[in-house]
């Protein structure tokens, strides 16, 4: 069976629910070589992002993510801790770049970012951090367009601000923001020049149609999101969706290569959830058309693979770091 949708190898942002759900819907090994295919023609296969994720301020957010453990909506035992100090998240990137990661992601639970001192406080943390030669990522909650053009100018890269799920089913997760507010920030990030991160998370309960729905909300923005990570729920107790079922690799390896043919200048990251896969399931991801990893033992409050275990699969696999963009320009200059 032969995909039946136009503009196959196209980069497109015109993409219909009902062509999305016949990729979805292909059959997983036919859906996997053709993902292949098309990762081949924009990326080199086996080249992974290495990213790392700090929390530079744990819990105590106001929004009611049944997901999340730092919302004070759920009853997850976590300790409440004020924003990190500007050395603490220096070391902390400088030993993921040493492990061998090219972003760096500092993560606020925070609803939205304030023009306070704390602001000014990460304001200083990125352009540390960029002085490295390490990209940086943030994902501060909701930012207007001034604020982001702040972060731009401080030396962030990308912004990263999840969409979660589909809109119809958004309600079920969170009551706090709109679907919209999501949409607006990624707005706001499109206009001030920067990159942008957005994906969402599966197992929380949602259909597969809210899946392709979520997919087709990412695929049709005017400009595609340059990053979209693909996260599985990760049990976290004491939150409201704790107990889902836990989701099958094929349902991970049927997202991650719909995105892949979605939006195929991508970069798909294998995100949350990572942690609980085995090194086979890992693979077949990356053969879906995945190119990104999160390193390290943790990811804000849950955990992750450690970088021996990855330092195993990038063996076994043949895997190799991609470059970041500060050392692709050095290269180009000398």
């Amino acid at each position: 069976m032969e995909f039946s949708f136009n503009h196959k190898d196209e980069v497109r942002n015109n993409w219909t629910i009902e062509e999305i759900t016949e990729v979805y819907h292909t059959p997983l090994m036919q859906l996997i070589d053709y993902a292949g295919d098309i990762h081949k023609k924009y990326y080199e296969r086996g080249e992974i992002q290495v990213c790392a994720l700090l929390s530079i301020k744990t819990g105590g957010c106001s929004e009611n993510c049944s997901y999340c453990a730092q919302s004070v909506k759920n009853d997850a035992e976590i300790e409440v801790e004020p924003l990190l100090p500007l050395e603490t998240v220096v070391d902390a990137a400088k030993e993921a770049k040493a492990d061998g990661a090219t972003r760096f992601c500092m993560g606020a639970a925070w609803r939205n970012v304030r023009d306070n001192k704390d602001f000014d406080k990460v304001l200083k943390m990125i352009s540390a951090v960029n002085d490295l030669g390490i990209e940086v990522c943030s994902t501060l909650g909701m930012a207007t367009e001034e604020q982001v053009k702040k972060m731009k100018a401080a030396g962030l890269t990308s912004y990263n601000h999840n969409l979660d799920t589909s809109e119809a089913y958004y309600k079920e997760i969170i009551t706090t923001r709109k679907y919209g507010d999501r949409l607006q920030t990624l707005e706001n990030i499109r206009k001030s020049g920067l990159s942008i991160c957005s994906g969402g998370i599966i197992g929380m309960g949602e259909s597969e149609d809210d899946r392709i729905s979520m997919l087709h909300s990412l695929a049709t923005l005017e400009q595609q999101p340059e990053s979209v990570p693909i996260n599985t729920l990760v049990k976290l107790n004491g939150t409201r969706i704790g107990e889902q079922k836990p989701v099958e690799t094929w349902d991970i390896v049927r997202m991650i290569a719909t995105a892949r043919i979605l939006m195929p200048k991508s970069i798909v990251r294998l995100s949350a959830g990572r942690e609980s896969m085995s090194y086979e399931a890992q693979a077949l991801c990356f053969l879906a058309g995945a190119n990104s990893i999160f390193s390290g033992d943790k990811l804000l409050t849950t955990r992750n693979v450690g970088k021996s275990k990855d330092s195993i699969l990038f063996d076994s696999l043949g895997l190799k770091p991609r470059k970041s963009h500060q050392e692709t320009l050095q290269e180009v200059e000398n």
